[in-house]
């Protein structure tokens, strides 16, 4: 007896798409990058793609955002700031994409006139259940989710301000499931943020997370190098690249550098590049943190804000502290490096290692969370304990040591052929595109619908008009009874 097989039937990929993106904030990040280059990928497949979000700074955002490359749309940003006395962003947030919902889609006719097939949210899913609401048509819902907000979400206040912090994040913690829950498809960025997600929100809520890996830019990386001069003659460069927050655990690459011999020291430099705006009191106060561990270890160390401060640093400083480092120099760094150090713990992702093998630049990062999805340990990096100073003080050594380069290099093209392969633009562009027709060859996912919706404000607006009836009807019993007056003729 054969078996039969059932055929099904391949999505129309030829069919090009309006799509809509909603994200919050498109300043400088890796959520943002992401965004930029998810949009641009199905851009240049040809889909017709528009991005919704509340805030782009044109000094302050990725060149596609405001060099005409994509359509960006401010939008839901005239009533609500983004924070008040720097607090309160979670609940400002959700009422700004609220906003930007409302005021594309009832209070002018943009939406409309967009004709959007799909809707990409990231970060917020605040609007999610409104657009399934307020545009109850067959356009699909896709989001994806970085990792669960509310794990990011800051818990560590003491006392009565930690009860307080714990109620009030109460209902957005709950709302994030919920809202998640109302699209039609949820993707995630790694295998070990979908363990998380499913363990946070349970795996019927969302229904099968599906994994598109973030991506780089190819071409940045496949500059010709040799016309380019070293950036400090005769230093061999140990580079880290995250944000000064002192979850990002930079100390360590400090107390691992402390670790090289004397002999050692003088050949090479760290360099600590990343995101630092002096407005935020954690980048401040880290930088400081990390400044009083180099005096402690007996390092010498400088601090540039620009790269011309960068270039003229002494030869004999050992630490180099690099605060917001403009795109171009920081390519440049990542072409002198002869090995990335990526020390934060249980990171959901990590661009930045992905960024550093596409230059061909070994990578030594922490044995949890993202890393152990992009780096290839003895192929293309190192994975080591966090808590072993040790281990990554040797790894370090072993970069030191290797005077002709050829294991380095065997690593960099090693790391390299892997970026390629799995995280350029074009791969995450057609892994979303077959998940897009996917989710729109399927049918809806159940959620509260629009009619249920009005049917149960329906019945709360009877229930109310009925109760004010019947309060109207009882007579008023604190006035005392009217006397009946008899007229005598």
């Amino acid at each position: 007896m054969s078996a039969t097989t059932t055929n099904t039937p391949k999505p129309d990929l030829s069919k090009k798409r309006n799509i809509i993106f909603i994200h919050p904030d498109l300043g400088i990040g890796g959520a943002e990058r992401l965004i930029i280059d998810a949009a641009v990928g199905l851009q240049n497949l040809g889909h017709r793609v528009t991005i919704l979000t509340s805030h782009c700074d044109p000094k302050h955002c990725f060149e596609e955002a405001r060099d005409g490359t994509l359509d960006v749309r401010i939008r839901g940003h005239t009533i609500f700031p983004p924070a008040i006395l720097n607090r309160f962003h979670i609940l400002l947030a959700t009422f700004r994409q609220i906003h930007l919902v409302l005021a594309t889609c009832l209070f002018t006719n943009e939406l409309a006139e967009l004709k959007p097939e799909v809707f990409i949210i990231d970060q917020l899913s605040a609007c999610v259940p409104l657009l399934r609401w307020l545009w109850p048509r067959n356009e699909r819902v896709l989001f994806y989710c970085h990792f669960p907000d509310q794990l990011l979400a800051r818990r560590d206040e003491q006392g009565w301000l930690g009860i307080v912090k714990r109620v009030y994040r109460w209902p957005f913690d709950w709302f994030e499931g919920w809202s998640m829950g109302g699209s039609d498809r949820v993707v995630v960025n790694s295998r070990f943020t979908r363990s998380v997600v499913e363990k946070v929100f349970g795996r019927d809520r969302l229904g099968e997370l599906r994994v598109v890996y973030p991506c780089v830019n190819i071409e940045s990386g496949q500059r010709e190098e040799q016309d380019e001069k070293p950036l400090w003659k005769n230093k061999k460069i140990l580079l880290s690249i995250n944000r000064f927050e002192r979850k990002k655990d930079v100390g360590l690459a400090i107390k691992a550098f402390a670790g090289l011999t004397l002999e050692q020291r003088p050949n090479v430099r760290l360099v600590i590049a990343g995101g630092y705006d002096s407005r935020i009191s954690e980048n401040v106060l880290y930088h400081k943190e990390l400044e009083a561990l180099a005096d402690y270890l007996g390092l010498s160390h400088a601090t540039a804000k620009n790269v011309p401060t960068a270039l003229a640093v002494p030869f004999s400083i050992d630490v180099l502290f690099l605060l917001s480092v403009p795109g171009v120099f920081k390519s440049t760094l990542l072409r002198n490096a002869k090995l990335l150090i990526y020390t934060p713990q249980n990171e959901h992702f990590g661009i930045v290692p992905v960024e550093a093998m596409q230059y061909g630049v070994p990578v030594l990062a922490s044995n949890t969370g993202g890393p152990l999805e992009t780096v290839l340990d003895g192929k293309t990096g190192w994975l080591r304990d966090a808590k072993d100073v040790g281990a990554w003080t040797d790894v370090m050594s072993q970069v030191v040591n290797d005077a002709d380069g050829v294991e380095i290099q065997m690593m960099g093209q090693a790391g390299k052929k892997r970026v390629q392969g799995e995280f350029s633009r074009t791969k995450m562009s057609h892994m979303l595109e077959d998940q897009i027709e996917e989710m729109i060859r399927g049918r809806r996912k159940a959620f509260v619908e629009r009619k249920d919706v009005i049917f149960v404000l329906s019945v709360i607006g009877i229930f109310v008009a009925a109760l004010f009836l019947t309060l109207m009807s009882i007579p008023d019993l604190s006035r005392p009874p009217r006397k009946h007056i008899q007229l005598n003729n």
